[in-house]
């Protein structure tokens, strides 16, 4: 029989096998997901990165991956919604999605295809994968999907903590895109016997992060001059993460994580929207009143507070948050000075 001639993308494929694992990343152009494929750069690992380039991502990180990583970084301008297969993976870190709550309440189907949707075909990917495998003699039988989560599928909570199993009921089409997104994580990976691992966290900031974001917000708006836009009160409680403390709760989870398992990481920092603002100008040499501030109309179905109880990734993975805000965010605002987006 004649064998098929081998492509330039079957000859990557091969030398990324032998050379190291490899990791698939999905949104990696965004705010979490570039910060994530730094770190996995950055610790030796081959990265085939998946990112659709919308208004929140940061097409630049390709030049900077690719100088600094020649030959492990690749990237691919594809929708999720629209691949046909899959590049070899060890690991799926499946970050794509849409996820500024304001939008979602103006179109909700654009939520629903891309968290919804594009994380269902994925899976079906996965799931043909398997078979492909096998055929290629690679290594695993399909790759290890880790799925990117959020707080907010448990809509908000007076007191206490939302456990990992806690019951969903999310208060916004994003929130409810996201929780729907899950349940197909986790029947995908009972029907199919795909390996998966699901993550939960809670307000990220940190450098590089879309103006869209409350930080980020205060800080541009901080440094032009011009008043924060705050929704409602302001009285609005958060869990707020750095997001390289996220990103090192997620390779632990990738790595180390059970399969079947979700986990969830926070922080010990809890802030009301006014407590973030009052820090950032103060660090910015401003005052908090009416001369830097406009409460706006509050965000239609708004939750009060989320909180989720990160036990679980403590106890059994060793990992804790090292950053704290106040001590974080000199260094944040020095990065939007220095790379300031109109």
């Amino acid at each position: 029989m004649k064998q098929k001639a081998r492509t330039l993308k079957n000859i990557m494929e091969e030398q990324t096998k032998k050379n190291s694992k490899t990791v698939l990343v999905t949104g990696g152009l965004g705010f979490i997901g570039g910060h994530f494929i730094e770190m996995l750069l950055e610790k030796g690992f081959s990265v085939v990165n998946i990112d659709k380039i919308t208004y929140a991502s940061n097409p630049k990180l390709n030049d900077v991956f690719s100088a600094g990583f020649p030959g492990k970084y690749r990237f691919i301008k594809k929708d999720i919604n629209d691949l046909e297969e899959l590049p070899y993976a060890n690991y799926i870190a499946h970050f794509a999605a849409e996820s500024h709550v304001d939008n979602s309440i103006k179109d909700g189907f654009v939520f629903t295809r891309s968290n919804v949707l594009g994380t269902q075909n994925l899976l079906n990917l996965i799931a043909k994968t398997r078979g492909n495998n096998l055929i290629h003699e690679w290594p695993t039988s399909c790759p290890e999907f880790i799925h990117i989560s959020t707080d907010e599928v448990f809509g908000d909570i007076e007191n206490g903590f939302f456990k990992e199993n806690d019951r969903h009921n999310p208060s916004n089409p994003y929130s409810a895109s996201k929780s729907a997104a899950e349940m197909l994580v986790i029947a995908y990976g009972r029907t199919y016997g795909i390996p998966y691992k699901i993550t939960r966290t809670t307000n990220n900031y940190g450098p590089r992060q879309h103006p869209e974001k409350i930080v980020p917000h205060c800080i541009m708006r901080g440094i032009s001059g011009n008043k924060i836009r705050i929704h409602g009160t302001g009285n609005q409680k958060r869990n707020w993460i750095h997001v390289k403390d996220n990103c090192h709760a997620i390779f632990k989870v990738m790595t180390e994580g059970k399969f079947g398992e979700i986990y969830h990481i926070s922080s010990p920092e809890e802030y009301s929207v006014n407590d973030i603002v009052r820090m950032t100008l103060e660090k910015l040499g401003s005052r908090f009143d009416a001369t830097t501030v406009d409460y706006v109309q509050d965000r239609s179905g708004q939750d009060m507070r989320y909180a989720l109880d990160s036990t679980k990734i403590k106890e059994t993975l060793g990992w804790s948050a090292l950053s704290a805000f106040k001590e974080s965010i000199g260094d944040i605002i020095e990065h939007y000075k220095q790379h300031r987006r109109e």
